[in-house]
């Protein structure tokens, strides 16, 4: 997964060398999260994950969005660079989704700890970008030739060791036909909004952290990519941390939990600029919390949506959080132009509250025991 940041953690680089404005800056990781919601969309509709045994599938993407990644160093200029960029996120549907997929065959309890220590894996491997860049002397090449070689390796290790678990899924493909259901269906709605909630927070975190820290924080260019690969890569821990909790409490109130922490944090990471110990503190708080739920949205879509609908109704919600990731991106840098880095993550904040409202209310419906699929939806 190295490969989605690689062109995030050389926009400095970058956007001197293209002449690139923050917005344009911004839209090299925002092109990524398009190819990947294309690329989803593909593989639901061609139920590819059914068909092609999933080692097989995965290799192959992981070898793919490698080959994508190094036309950034071939790439001259903003606009082939952001066909390059469409094409990682394209391929990296063949990654991330079936890897949850292939994880959970291997455990019928605790699938939150599993699933979580796979977004776990993404996660560290997302902020690896930041630290080759933070190196001495590092520039373009080692980060994308590093993270091209990390995704290639990705590919042959679960080609020529990965094996099924014992606990299959059974076929549950993509149907357009079936998504008005999954949306009248108010438990699975209610999850698919605190999903939203949390996406519009989380990707926007990842992409702009780094700068905040160069920018708004006065961390030495180098400090800062470390500094971000550390708030970034510490999700890693939360994730793994977050499923454990999940477990035990619920994943309704491991969600409100984590929400309420990474929202508070959005707000006050740039009211503590001016201290650069604290930003870093508020940083590591907000990267360990930002992701901590991330897996169990998609375990509740799985427990709480019609049998019949559970694949189109975790296509929907993928589909959904990524597309809604490109405004939240864009928008970070436009609140910079206008009200500087202080207050620029301040709107990330309306996700976690509005994904709190959501979940609050699947909450109480779950309790009530109103959270079954109604017969024959």
């Amino acid at each position: 997964m190295s490969v989605w940041f690689s062109a995030s953690a050389l926009a400095p680089q970058l956007a001197r060398a293209w002449a690139l404005t923050p917005a344009q800056a911004g839209w090299l990781t925002a092109t990524v999260q398009l190819g990947f919601v294309a690329g989803t969309a593909v593989a639901a509709l061609l139920n590819l994950a059914d068909i092609v045994p999933l080692r097989r599938y995965f290799a192959l993407a992981a070898f793919a969005a490698a080959a994508c990644n190094l036309g950034l160093l071939a790439a001259g200029g903003f606009a082939p660079a952001l066909v390059a960029r469409f094409g990682t996120g394209f391929f990296l549907a063949g990654v991330y989704p079936p890897a949850m997929k292939m994880i959970a065959t291997w455990y019928q309890d605790a699938r939150g700890f599993a699933i979580g220590t796979i977004v776990g894996a993404l996660t560290v491997g997302k902020a690896m970008p930041f630290l080759v860049h933070g190196l001495e002397h590092a520039g373009a090449a080692p980060v994308v030739l590093g993270a091209s070689g990390a995704a290639a390796l990705a590919g042959v290790l679960v080609l020529a060791a990965y094996r099924d678990g014992p606990y299959p899924f059974a076929r549950r493909p993509f149907s357009w036909s079936l998504v008005g259901g999954v949306l009248r269906h108010r438990p699975t709605r209610l999850a698919i909004g605190g999903y939203l909630g949390h996406m519009w927070e989380l990707y926007a975190m990842w992409t702009w952290i780094a700068a905040f820290l160069a920018g708004g924080a006065g961390f030495r260019p180098r400090a800062a990519d470390v500094a971000g690969f550390a708030a970034i890569a510490v999700g890693g821990v939360g994730c793994v941390v977050g499923g454990r909790l999940a477990d035990r409490w619920g994943r309704e109130r491991l969600t409100i939990w984590a929400m309420s922490v990474s929202g508070a944090c959005a707000v006050l990471v740039g009211l503590g600029a001016a201290w650069p110990a604290l930003v870093l503190a508020i940083a590591l708080v907000w990267g360990f919390t930002v992701v901590a739920d991330s897996a169990q949205f998609s375990a509740l879509v799985t427990e709480l949506a019609p049998a019949h609908a559970v694949g189109t109704a975790l296509t929907l919600q993928t589909s959904l959080g990524f597309l809604l990731t490109l405004g939240s991106i864009q928008l970070v840098p436009h609140l910079v132009a206008a009200a500087g880095w202080r207050w620029a993550f301040v709107a990330l904040a309306a996700g976690p509250l509005c994904g709190i409202a959501a979940m609050q209310r699947l909450r109480g419906l779950r309790a009530a025991g109103m959270d079954s699929a109604p017969s024959g939806a």
